[in-house]
């Protein structure tokens, strides 16, 4: 008897391993990176390695089960892969053209040779409640709405508050810049600390791009910054336009020298904003640049102040972007709100965002108005610029 009920607990537990094996949830996401005119990424992690794939359909009355959508699966050079990260980036899409998507993942149990065992499925609801939408953008578009946040440090709270300033119908996309965590050190502190709230309030509907802060550097899954969060090229480093504003983002790096005993030896930034001050350089020599309306310039850490990485960025990004004097330049990382006007050290303004504010800006082919609004709504700062 105790033999059989021995054996009896043996296959019970069994079956519930193959179970748990077979079974595979998405933990965190989807949401929405690097969306262009033709193209558009979107990520999200299940619990369980897996394939995953996006259905697609254009916008419509019609039910998502009309018909078979067409899939784009998670691959690399061809391979589809297996993995809790999923990210796929659908290219040859419309500009301006609103779509329709789900997003699946099938749980991979066990993989020898050629022989694939497959588990569940798990998918975004297209059933009970609307499919998840997007909008490529439109470089010829009248208008464009953002709003930038930063130096949040994993404060959820604030976080909610400050996007609740926004009319996220009305706002065409999101820029996190920088310290959105104070550190990289798990996949669940990433979600946990700030995007988990994004997907939550608006990032499955509404893009978000991310400039890299100091804190986001910090950490062991600093060097995991791209497996998350897609920026359409090999760098953190980047260029994207919606209606009149080129965007030019860059990634000031750490905060003091690559020498400094908080870096453990582990960082060499010094070099890392040479090159890319050599890329700005032929951003701004570019026909893009040249013929877009306005220019916004995004970086956390400002060419202000004293600190090793404040001067880097004035002696290394301002000296380029002096030749062509950007509309505005976005900053962050003093946590206080610091405004300076075009002066012949920097021949464009510099706002520096704090962290407890919100930036919201709209845009049109002469003019930009920018409000700075706090948590519970008030006005604190307002900004206006004709061309």
């Amino acid at each position: 008897m105790k033999q059989i009920l021995a054996l009896l607990i043996i296959f019970t537990s069994l079956l519930c391993a193959v179970a748990q094996n077979n079974s595979v949830r998405i933990m965190y996401g989807p949401y929405l990176q690097n969306i262009d005119t033709n193209e558009a990424t979107i990520t999200w992690v299940t619990d369980t390695p897996s394939v995953g794939w996006i259905e697609l359909a254009h916008d419509g009355n019609d039910s998502f089960y009309n018909y078979e959508r067409q899939r784009y699966f998670d691959t690399t050079d061809g391979i589809k892969n297996i993995s809790t990260i999923h990210s796929v980036t659908i290219k040859g899409l419309s500009s301006n053209t609103t779509y329709r998507y789900r997003t699946y993942a099938q749980a991979v149990v066990s993989h020898e040779g050629n022989r694939v065992m497959y588990g569940d499925y798990a998918a975004t609801n297209v059933y009970s409640q609307e499919p998840l939408r997007f909008t490529t953008l439109c470089h010829e578009a009248e208008q464009v709405s953002f709003a930038v946040i930063n130096d949040i440090h994993g404060d959820n709270n604030r976080m909610s508050n400050l996007i609740a300033q926004c009319d996220l119908s009305a706002t065409d996309l999101f820029i996190f810049n920088g310290d959105m965590a104070s550190m990289y050190n798990s996949e669940e502190q990433i979600f946990g600390d700030f995007v988990s709230t994004a997907v939550s309030t608006f990032a499955g509907e509404t893009p978000f791009y991310y400039t890299r802060g100091n804190h986001e550097t910090r950490g062991s899954y600093a060097h995991k910054f791209h497996d998350y969060f897609s920026t359409g090229s090999s760098s953190l480093y980047y260029t994207f336009r919606q209606g009149p504003v080129l965007f030019v983002i860059l990634d000031s790096g750490e905060d003091k020298a690559d020498s400094d005993i908080e870096y453990y030896g582990l960082v060499e930034y010094d070099n890392y904003r040479t090159r890319q001050a050599e890329w700005l350089e032929g951003v701004i020599n570019s026909e893009a640049y040249r013929n877009a309306p306005l220019k916004v310039v995004v970086s956390h850490i400002p060419p202000m102040g004293d600190w090793h990485g404040n001067n880097e960025v004035k002696n290394k990004f301002v000296e380029v972007l002096r030749q062509a004097a950007p509309d505005i330049m976005l900053c962050a990382h003093e946590h206080e709100l610091i405004y300076s006007e075009s002066n012949s050290n920097t021949p464009f303004p510099i706002l520096i965002n704090a962290h407890n504010t919100i930036v919201k800006v709209k845009a049109t082919q002469s003019n930009m108005q920018i409000d700075v609004v706090d948590e519970k709504g008030k006005t604190i700062a307002t900004y206006n610029y004709s061309k």
